[in-house]
């Protein structure tokens, strides 16, 4: 259950929390310049030493939040610095990613009326269309279609009809966050929680690095998540469908999180789920159903999950001389059972507390992130609105440690050291989530025996 602001012990008084937020804020900001003096590969250590820096204020700043009383004051303060964080690093080019390059591309090939999934970006019939700002910069272009779902695409589109500049599609995605801090903000408020609060996923690292820094579409997963949770609660049956849809069509794990926004014996949502989805992908059928998926097989293969090296826990097992190989299917089939039976056991307890489901979907999003153990930092982002909510230990122990997967920019030929990197991510994680589970139990032990 989610703890009430009424429960929320009041350690702190707003003036020495304002305060101490200011400190942090300002000195958060001297570490975003810092960072930007980075410029590629070779820079990658000292980047990791200004995240790891801004990682402990983050957690010190978290903390306050967490234990000072409801205040319109505080709740500004968080907002202007989220503000001026983003800010300080959204005019630099990027350097941590170069994906950018690929949204601006498939929104300058739409806007001449050729379906973005029918050519690669270096295929003859668009060599119109090339140029050294964009085009020199993107990855995969001389084999790769995109394989980005429609939603994606249309603000692609939309976005570089105002400016094809990785400026203004990193405004772009802020703007979308700023959405998504709104939706947050209202949701908070429904439960009764302070607004304030919102600084957990605000002033999170990986949110401004990412978004504001290198301008990743998961800014709209955020967006259309906190939105999606915010419809469930309003009981906003199609608008939840819609905007898990939506989400799901950005990338396609929020869907996921379907049977936790689910309700049982009510058919809205998820016929809105696949009618929303039926629709979006329409317009560009010209390249036939195959086709509009894109580069996703060679992208699942190039990223290791056909071998399985993508997979932690699996090269994990693998690790152990067990006698026998485990093959990747084996290990699929199990994630989708575990994955399944976390569903099964969400809709059985589907409790009448509307809060449930946002524990529930914080369950299922971290235990499938885990699972598919993702190679980039940013995959790791739409765990953290769920932190505004739970103040989970383990996962803003795996939000933050997820920078530490730029390292495999420097090892990403050896699956050794990228497991090693991985297990700084995950062991401490499951740790960390043993100590977690262990304390809750013994509460409810002491609990029953005092009752």
């Amino acid at each position: 259950m989610i703890s009430r602001a009424s429960e929320t012990p009041k350690y702190i008084s707003p003036v020495v929390a304002n305060l101490s937020l200011a400190v942090i804020g300002f000195l958060l900001i001297v570490l975003y310049r810092l960072g930007l003096r980075s410029r590629d590969v070779a820079d990658i250590l000292w980047f990791l030493k200004i995240a790891l820096v801004q990682s402990v204020l983050y957690l010190v700043a978290a903390w306050l939040i967490w234990r000072v009383r409801s205040s319109r004051s505080t709740l500004v303060l968080a907002l202007v610095f989220a503000a001026l964080f983003r800010l300080t690093i959204l005019f630099a080019p990027p350097y941590l990613s170069d994906d950018i390059y690929r949204y601006i591309w498939d929104g300058r090939v739409q806007a001449v009326g050729i379906n973005p999934y029918r050519y690669i970006p270096a295929d003859e019939a668009l060599k119109n269309l090339r140029d050294e700002k964009i085009y020199s910069h993107i990855n995969r272009r001389d084999y790769a279609p995109t394989m980005y779902p429609p939603v994606a695409e249309a603000v692609f589109f939309m976005t570089t009809r105002v400016s094809e500049s990785v400026t203004w599609m990193k405004t772009t995605m802020v703007l979308f966050e700023a959405l998504g801090i709104w939706s947050i903000a209202q949701l908070l408020a429904s439960f009764g929680l302070p607004r304030q609060r919102i600084l957990i996923y605000a002033w999170h690292p990986l949110t401004v690095w990412e978004f504001a820094g290198s301008g990743h579409l998961d800014a709209m997963i955020v967006a259309f998540l906190a939105l999606a949770l915010l419809a469930r609660r309003r009981h906003a049956e199609i608008g939840t469908g819609v905007a898990l849809a939506s989400a799901t069509l950005v990338k396609f794990f929020p869907a996921v999180l379907l049977p936790t926004l689910y309700k049982r014996w009510n058919w809205k949502l998820p016929l809105v789920f696949v009618i929303a989805i039926g629709v979006a992908y329409l317009p560009y059928l010209s390249v036939g159903p195959k086709g509009v998926l894109g580069f996703l097989f060679g992208y699942a293969r190039e990223r290791g999950m056909e071998s399985g090296e993508q997979f932690f826990l699996l090269s994990a097992i693998r690790r152990i001389p067990l006698g026998f190989h485990i093959p990747t299917v084996a290990f699929v089939v199990l994630a989708v059972l575990i994955l399944g039976g976390l569903a099964v056991w969400v809709l059985r307890k589907q409790q009448r507390a509307n809060e449930s489901y946002i524990v529930n979907g914080l369950v299922i999003a971290a235990t499938f992130t885990v699972l598919v153990a993702p190679d980039f930092p940013w995959y790791f982002a739409w765990l953290i609105p769920f932190l505004c909510f739970i103040p989970s230990i383990p996962v803003f122990y795996l939000t933050l440690s997820s920078f530490l997967l730029y390292l495999t920019w420097i090892y990403w030929e050896t699956d050794t050291q990228v497991f090693k990197i991985k297990a700084l991510m995950f062991v401490p994680f499951f740790f960390l989530l043993a100590v977690t589970i262990w304390r809750q139990r013994r509460e409810i032990r002491l609990q029953t025996a005092t009752e």
